[in-house]
């Protein structure tokens, strides 16, 4: 028998790149809002059934994004058409139409262009990590936790590491990891992401946009962006996926400062000894190196984090960070 997942993969691979929007349309409902997945500051995601149930995450991008939606789609079709990896969402395709609409502007009709902007991805059934995160209710088991920080960090090697040029994310949050069938963690929502030249570590930016909390200091302070600014928001996301505690950000602290000195106070070897009692010594480790790679990830000078590649020696015990 073909799995759920076979299927889905040869159908997808069957569309066109460049999907008409007419067809996205079609498949959801005129995007019904009964449809809707989620919203975010890129767009609205919606649930595309296409033929035989099968199921697509459609994106139409909102126009008051943060970043223009012609910025954004070149962020995500340029950076993430090419990624092809376990821990890395699927661009399936995308819509870039453009059709002519009369509008009234101060007292007369005018005629223009609007730009209908949508992309489409590989649907994520289980939703976004931050769900699993901090409710008593659904939160994940350690060895579930301890797999997801592992492949998000396997997905970070990829963009930094592996591909023809470096590309920095810029965005990653809990809301941005997305989950599979077998919670394989996804990193998604490429919209702020930045392609690296041959030979070129840095750039800088005047324009800086990102999520509260998750901004390294020297892009929210000077407009540098390299690829030291995903590790500060990796090591929040690990932090927050190792304790369980939410870093709750202000427009004060857009580097989540607060939540790291609390962390650094509170999370001590004794604390997490205590606190998993009925762990043996592998968890106890595995937790313990979790809260110390995160910790410095999230040093203020970007020159003392670590590298993706030393993080994931190291979670993998064969190196000290």
């Amino acid at each position: 028998m073909t799995s759920k997942t076979s299927r889905a993969t040869t159908l997808l691979s069957t569309l066109p790149k460049n999907i008409p929007a007419s067809f996205l349309r079609q498949i959801t409902d005129d995007f019904s809002p009964q449809r809707e997945l989620g919203k975010g500051a890129f767009g609205t995601v919606y649930k595309g059934i296409v033929e035989d149930g099968e199921v697509i995450a459609v994106k139409k991008l909102g126009e008051n994004s943060p970043v223009a939606n012609e910025k954004t789609f070149n962020n995500e079709v340029g950076n993430l058409m090419a990624a092809e990896h376990e821990n890395i969402v699927k661009l399936v395709g995308f819509c870039h139409e453009s059709q002519k609409k009369v509008v009234q502007h101060n007292g007369r009709y005018i005629i223009v262009d609007i730009a209908e902007i949508i992309l489409c991805y590989e649907y994520l059934p289980k939703g976004s990590l931050e769900m699993y995160l901090f409710a008593e209710s659904n939160r994940f088991d350690w060895d579930t936790r301890f797999k997801i920080v592992k492949g998000i960090c396997k997905g970070l090697h990829f963009l930094h590491k592996e591909m023809d040029q470096p590309v920095v994310h810029m965005d990653l949050k809990p809301e941005n990891i997305l989950l599979d069938y077998n919670m394989v963690p996804k990193i998604a929502d490429f919209g702020l992401s930045r392609l690296f030249g041959e030979e070129q570590t840095r750039m800088n930016t005047q324009n800086v946009v990102g999520s509260l909390g998750y901004m390294a200091p020297e892009y929210l302070y000077r407009g540098e962006i390299s690829t030291q600014s995903d590790i500060y928001s990796l090591g929040l996301l690990i932090i927050q996926i190792s304790i369980g505690e939410k870093n709750i950000p202000d427009n004060e602290d857009k580097c989540g400062r607060k939540f790291i000195e609390k962390v650094q106070q509170n999370w001590t070897d004794h604390h997490i000894t205590s606190k998993y009692r009925s762990f043996g010594a592998d968890r106890l480790r595995q937790i313990k190196t979790c809260v110390e790679i995160g910790l410095q990830c999230v040093y203020f000078e970007r020159k003392n984090r670590p590298s993706i590649a030393d993080i994931i020696l190291k979670l993998d015990g064969k190196h000290s960070v």
